[in-house]
């Protein structure tokens, strides 16, 4: 599956941003510290894959959803996640459900070519009316 265990870590820049985010300014992070915190969350990310994983399997299911995500987090003992984690999946179904409904509501323009002939079309006779 994975050739090298360092194919399996985060990209560090995503890392040094969750990092920069979570300490104060006037901290300061030395390279081997990333590289720590970037193999731990690694680490982590795996644990709670293979949780998820084991949480789909006994409800024989193929795909991971959320909801076998919070099992996971509830198997490997990180409770306190949860909740935090509901609120966040919330916001992020109702910013979903949001663009959906925006781009419902936006009328259906016609990008093609043949769309842009009928529109020049409508344009002159609007223009000879």
């Amino acid at each position: 599956m994975v050739e090298r265990i360092e194919d399996l870590n985060l990209p560090n820049t995503s890392v040094t941003r969750l990092i920069k985010e979570a300490i104060p300014a006037d901290v300061k992070i030395s390279s081997e510290c990333r590289v720590a915190l970037a193999r731990a969350t690694s680490v982590f990310v795996l644990y709670l894959t293979s949780a998820a994983t084991t949480a789909a399997h006994q409800k024989n299911h193929k795909s991971l959803t959320a909801d076998h995500v919070l099992k996971g987090l509830e198997e490997i003992e990180f409770e306190s996640f949860i909740q935090p984690l509901k609120g966040e999946l919330e916001n992020f179904r109702k910013m979903i459900k949001s663009r959906k409904d925006k781009k419902a509501a936006k009328p259906d323009t016609d990008t093609t070519v043949e769309g842009a002939v009928i529109d020049l079309e409508n344009l002159e006779n609007m223009q000879d009316a």
